[in-house]
């Protein structure tokens, strides 16, 4: 069942959770909020306050790691990354204003923004440069523009299933002759959600969306008052960072690419097979081409792992950030 179409659903069972829904959703929010992860830290980054767990150390001038989670995702989307982490580097996680623990933002939804906020919450929090980037999904094209606009504070490059700059280009015929209609309206996903019928009917509206072992974190932390619309209005500005990333290269920098090794289930999404197939394949021939962003690049296939890398292979991202690591010179000999 499409996204749509389980909203629909939920539309038609909102009037049998509104009554007290509110007012029960921020009870069960607040009761249900799990610990704050250890090495947990709000910074004030100028626009907003953001988020931050951090992991690990490194000798001095060391790269710090930096994981920049896709959309509508959080830095708890890297827990398993970071629970297994033992690299010689320290490594920072982050919440993107609007969602999980951090607050929202005063400044629009853009890439430039994005790439504001994290990089002076990082020299704020104690974490100067070098970073070797590490961006899932959408969070590679915020990685890839904060690198253009800051070459001298980026050592390398880990793209993990991340979203290529011309994908919403080379899609949107296939999609449109599919009459995808895409994500529903923000409004009406966050009345589900704050009503408590997003809670209520969690296996049906969520589907496979949110793995079942990750909806308890998603629906009380993730998912708080500003999310649906910050996730809204990031992909409506990520054309920007597209078209500010393309046909920049990174000369000779380290870069991995990670690419899913399973297909996306794009009947899901409410797509037909035919489609779908076309989808992929365009998908993992976009991953294929940002290897020529660097003279010293590299690919890896996460196998078994559908999109959500980092939840489902979490080894294969702390190997690919190995391998940049050493590339730079750290944790040899």
């Amino acid at each position: 069942m499409s996204l749509r179409r389980r909203t629909a659903l939920g539309l038609a069972l909102l009037p049998f959770a509104a009554a007290g829904g509110a007012v029960g959703e921020e009870v069960a929010r607040r009761t249900g909020r799990p610990p704050v992860p250890a090495g947990s830290r709000r910074v004030d980054a100028g626009s907003a306050v953001l988020h931050l767990v951090r992991r690990g150390s490194g000798a001095p001038g060391t790269p710090t790691v930096v994981l920049e989670a896709g959309s509508g995702e959080t830095s708890a989307s890297f827990a398993r990354v970071l629970d297994g982490w033992d690299l010689p580097a320290a490594v920072v996680a982050t919440d993107r204003a609007g969602y999980g623990r951090s607050g929202p933002s005063s400044a629009p939804r853009t890439g430039e923004h994005v790439v504001a906020e994290l990089r002076t919450a990082l020299r704020r929090s104690g974490s100067p440069p070098p970073y070797v980037l590490a961006g899932h999904s959408m969070g590679g094209l915020f990685a890839r523009r904060f690198a253009v606009e800051h070459p001298g504070e980026v050592a390398g490059l880990v793209l993990l299933d991340a979203r290529p700059e011309d994908d919403a280009r080379r899609t949107a015929d296939l999609l449109r002759a599919a009459g995808f209609a895409g994500d529903p309206p923000w409004p009406l996903l966050a009345g589900l959600a704050r009503t408590g019928a997003l809670r209520t009917f969690a296996p049906v509206l969520l589907g496979p969306s949110v793995p079942a072992a990750d909806r308890a974190e998603f629906l009380d932390v993730t998912a708080g008052p500003a999310y649906f619309r910050t996730r809204a209005e990031e992909a409506a500005a990520i054309t920007a960072t597209e078209d500010f990333v393309r046909g920049r290269t990174l000369g000779d920098w380290p870069v991995a690419v990670v690419v899913r090794g399973r297909a996306q289930d794009y009947a899901a999404a409410g797509l037909d097979a035919a489609t779908g197939r076309a989808l992929e394949e365009l998908w993992q021939d976009g991953q294929r081409r940002m290897l020529r962003l660097s003279t010293r690049s590299r690919l890896t296939v996460a196998a078994g792992s559908g999109h959500l890398v980092p939840r489902e292979r979490p080894d294969a991202v702390r190997e690919a950030v190995r391998w940049v690591l050493t590339e730079l010179g750290v944790g040899r000999g």
